[in-house]
């Protein structure tokens, strides 16, 4: 049990609140109970209907409750008895919400520790966030004044994941609304509990909070939201963390009226993984034609990273036959002590790649810290991820759906061009980076006409039409599950040699690069502008540098950056998404091709004395 505490110094009074959290023993069905945070009362403070009716947009006449209880800085002190993350918190201290978004996500730094890293994800700040979500909600399902909402809420294996939790679950049960605590569990399976139709475990949830930062450091955190139409957009997480800044400055000035004990909220765990691993078995016994152990014998290892993927060996693989001696880093742990959890991290690959090899298995599968991205390896140890997972993906779909458009990220190959639409005969429509960018690229080409069912990132996010879209990282391990166990009904000794034949024929390049230029924001040359509009200006300039070169060719179509062709090769000069930097993408047949295309990207941004070229200086001197 976790106990949180807030400390009131009215009256000498101090009042104790305590709720149930993760380490509630779980048992095969939902539990619940009712929340006892305290009520407060004091006076001369400004109405909380008032500031539901700012942040919810509804009239007052139908607000016949209030939104928060919030707490004078000067009264109040939050203190999480997680020993490792404990901390003292006020809610007096400045923050800027806009800089916590990244995207279509939330992260901040959660833990203290890391020089140059102040904490900004605390727990008011959280639960700030919680409450505008569940006003962003309310007025999103257009609700005729307040009503009861049901919010899931999960976690990865970080290791400031539990007060976060509290804190979510403190924001949204003394608002009134219901919380079901899933405690470790995926991305993916938060979003699927907005559709799971289930009142036994109080399913669907009218939205759905995961609490994760997929694989940065240990000290970061953060938050992704979703309702049964999917991930949030941009526009969606800047409109909450504007209503959280109100919330969180409102804070400041302090609570109002007693909260009614008959308004608050209640905490129900559910064990959800259960549930949405059990859908995932089922998809696979179905390309079997319904056998109970349709990977029965073949021997597949994952690599979980310390991350919340360590259930698909028990609750997946294991129920469908499968061997699984030699799986590696099950065990959540938020230090993530072996390895980086990412499919792109070299490291990571290397770990899954050995452990393949060590327990001579047919097949080795890795995933991210919330399980959202993945990439496998075949029993020859071939890395299936990036362009090659891509690729496999595409073969997979396209047999079911021929002629299919795939959408994917900037960064993608030529090769991988040539192999979707001369090999596989489906067409290739390559967008920009960001795995929200590129799904909702896909649903957007389905609403005008245009067929696809398959959206991918380089890094290991795709999301499928018919999977609703989203990124699952376990999903797509599914789908090549499903063509192993629909080949083995043929030839029951099959391996994952069946999975790299599909992917025959791919052109990959010899030499890939990526380098990153950083623009220095405190460099005179800005001359006080932004570093976005000095990045279009580097862009504007090598685009007109390279119509001036016979031996380059800038690509017919594209949506990001700069991207040309020639010396056998390309390169792809963008601005990132969130940060001062220019990633430069290289690939070419050889090392003398690959600083050609290098030293044309140099001639032109060497102009511009604010870019840090460093980098790309040191790899044309190698």
């Amino acid at each position: 049990m976790i106990f949180s505490y807030l400390h009131l110094a009215l009256s000498g009074k101090v009042i104790q609140n305590a709720f149930l959290a993760q380490h509630r023993p779980q048992a095969s069905h939902s539990t619940r109970y009712p929340s006892d945070f305290c009520a407060l009362d004091t006076c001369s403070m400004h109405s909380f209907q008032e500031c539901r009716l700012r942040l919810a947009g509804t009239s007052a006449k139908r607000l016949n409750t209030i939104s928060r209880a919030w707490i004078s800085s000067s009264k109040q002190a939050y203190i999480s008895c997680n020993a490792a993350q404990g901390s003292s918190v006020s809610s007096s201290v400045k923050v800027d919400f806009l800089k916590l978004q990244n995207g279509s996500d939330i992260r901040g730094v959660a833990v203290a520790g890391v020089e140059g890293e102040p904490v900004n994800l605390t727990e008011p700040v959280t639960e700030a966030i919680a409450a505008a979500f569940a006003a962003w909600l309310l007025n999103k399902k257009k609700a005729d004044g307040w009503r009861r909402l049901r919010i899931s809420v999960g976690h990865d294996s970080r290791i400031s994941a539990h007060k976060l939790q509290n804190a979510v679950t403190l924001g949204m049960t003394t608002a009134g609304h219901d919380v079901l605590q899933f405690g470790l569990t995926s991305t993916p399976a938060m979003f699927n509990s907005t559709l799971t139709e289930d009142e036994v475990n109080h399913c669907p949830a009218d939205g759905a909070i995961m609490i994760t930062a997929s694989h940065l450091p240990y000290n970061r955190n953060g938050l992704k939201f979703f309702t049964s139409d999917g991930g949030l957009n941009k526009a969606d997480i800047k409109d909450i963390l504007e209503r959280a800044s109100r919330i969180y400055e409102d804070s400041s000035h302090g609570s109002i009226q007693e909260l009614e004990q008959s308004l608050k909220g209640e905490v129900t765990n559910v064990d959800y993984m259960s549930i949405y691993a059990s859908d995932l078995v089922k998809a696979v016994r179905k390309s079997s034609g319904n056998k109970e152990k349709p990977l029965e014998g073949l021997h597949i290892v994952v690599d979980a990273g310390n991350g919340a993927g360590g259930f698909f060996v028990d609750k997946v693989l294991k129920p469908l036959g499968a061997i699984t001696t030699g799986s590696q880093f099950l065990e959540p742990d938020g230090m993530f002590p072996n390895h980086i959890p990412n499919p792109e991290d070299e490291t990571a690959m290397k770990a899954i790649t050995q452990a393949v090899a060590d327990n001579k298995a047919d097949l080795g599968i890795i995933f991210d810290t919330d399980v959202d991205r993945s990439a496998a390896v075949d029993s020859s140890g071939r890395e299936l991820n990036r362009n090659r997972l891509i690729a496999l993906m595409s073969a997979i779909v396209l047999e079911e759906h021929p002629g299919t458009t795939i959408v994917t990220d900037s960064v993608t190959s030529d090769g991988l061009t040539t192999f979707i639409e001369n090999k596989l005969g489906g067409k290739h429509h390559r967008f920009k980076r960001g795995y929200k960018n590129v799904i909702d690229e896909a649903i957007r080409l389905n609403t005008i006409g245009e067929e696809s069912h398959l959206a991918m990132e380089t890094s290991g996010h795709g999301a499928l039409k018919e999977n609703h879209w989203l990124d699952d990282g376990a999903y797509l391990m599914v789908k090549l599950l499903n063509k192993l166990a629909a080949a083995r009904i043929l030839n029951p000794n099959v391996g994952s040699k069946v999975l790299t034949d599909l992917v025959e024929g791919l052109e990959e390049a010899s030499v890939t690069v990526d380098i990153r230029l950083k623009i220095d924001q405190n460099h005179a040359d800005l001359k006080g502008g932004s570093f976005r509009d000095y990045g279009e200006a580097v862009l504007k300039h090598l685009e007109n540098a390279i119509s001036k070169d016979e031996n380059l060719s800038k690509a017919p179509k594209n949506y990001e950056g700069v991207r040309v062709s020639g010396d056998g090769g390309w390169f792809l000069l963008r601005l990132s998404l969130h940060d001062p930097v220019l990633p430069l993408n290289i690939e070419a047949p050889s090392k003398d091709d690959a600083i050609k295309l290098g030293l044309a990207v140099l001639t032109a941004v060497s102009e511009f004395p604010a870019l840090d070229i460093t980098a790309l200086n040191k790899f044309l001197q190698q």
